[in-house]
């Protein structure tokens, strides 16, 4: 089996793409410092190796003794929110890990890789479906640390050599219809497992921040693209830059191409858990689009990519699955 780093592979994202990466006869070796990850999301066929992205000896020992042959690139700071309190956090694991990352793959003559983006590079955008066309104006210190990392693949790609695709991720939601693997923040900043806690009586209620933006209901729209769907992504993606015969970088969005607010999502999650649980509003959070919703034509056209799980209701229940698993 091919040997395929996964860095972050012990967190909600980096276990299904490890559970993906095994049924297409790939073998994950997970590096995770389990900061935000837990060890036993990993698959008990994959590697794993405690440790952090900066830690540029881990790196060597990983490349040396695994050679694996391309990198799948997760590990990093995600809540948007909190880069608004702690951006030196953000710029220190997202941009300054990626570089010692980078710098052993270098050295270690590794240089096809896949980058977790995101959908915040875009910030505030007008068009109905963001392809990848649209300049990118992030509004906050998560989605510059991503612009940042995929400025610097694409300069390593022109003079090293680098085969990189760059995954910008809309809302990743769901869980693994076999709930082998869910969400599982500690603690929890995602809307739909945060709505579960309020259901299951764990917390009080739900806030949601802003009800005055130009939508229907006055709350956020995201495109929530579901985690399994997501996972398949990587796998076609790293195919791709695998069979690059030339050193080549690009970026590709992964959504659905349909969008649901904020409010519409917590309805679903009341219908679906059969709860109910109070809503409380709150002003606009700093750094919030307004709406984020993907053209996926540039995925389908590369990769021959498209959602298969497009009903967000279905989305919902899988991850209630997953949730109602841990509870027992």
């Amino acid at each position: 089996m091919k040997n395929i780093l996964v860095t972050g592979g012990a967190g909600y994202i980096g276990s299904h793409i490890c559970l993906r990466l095994l049924e297409h006869g790939y073998c994950p070796v997970v590096l995770d410092n389990l900061t935000n990850g837990h060890r036993d999301s990993v698959p008990i066929e994959a590697s794993f190796v405690r440790g952090d992205i900066r830690d540029r000896a881990t790196l060597d020992h990983i490349f040396i003794d695994y050679k694996p042959i391309a990198v799948i690139h997760l590990a990093g700071l995600i809540e948007a929110g909190l880069s608004m309190r702690t951006p030196e956090d953000f710029y220190n694991v997202n941009v300054t890990g990626s570089q010692v990352l980078f710098a052993s793959m270098r050295a270690n003559e590794c240089c096809s890789i896949v980058f977790s983006s995101t959908a915040a590079v875009y910030g505030n955008c007008s068009q109905q479906l963001i392809d990848e066309e649209q300049q990118i104006r992030p509004t906050n210190p998560y989605g510059r640390s991503k612009a940042i990392v995929e400025t610097i693949l694409q300069d390593y790609s022109e003079i090293y050599g680098f085969k990189a695709l760059a995954l910008r991720y809309f809302n990743a939601a769901g869980a693994d219809p076999n709930a082998r693997a869910g969400e599982r923040h500690t603690p929890e900043t995602h809307l739909i497992p945060l709505a579960f806690q309020a259901a299951a009586g764990i917390t009080s209620g739900m806030q949601v921040f802003g009800t005055d933006y130009n939508t229907l209901d006055g709350t956020c729209i995201r495109d929530y693209i579901h985690v399994d769907d997501l996972a398949k992504a990587h796998i076609d993606a790293l195919n791709f830059v695998t069979n690059q015969h030339q050193p080549n970088f690009d970026y590709i969005n992964i959504g659905t191409e349909s969008g649901a607010s904020v409010l519409q999502v917590l309805e679903l999650c009341q219908q679906i858990t059969g709860k109910s649980f109070e809503i409380n509003y709150q002003k606009r959070r700093d750094g919030d689009p307004e709406r984020l919703v993907a053209s996926a034509q540039k995925a389908k056209r590369l990769l021959n990519w498209t959602a298969r799980f497009r009903n967000l209701e279905e989305i919902i229940s899988h991850a209630w699955s997953f949730f109602e698993s841990q509870s027992k």
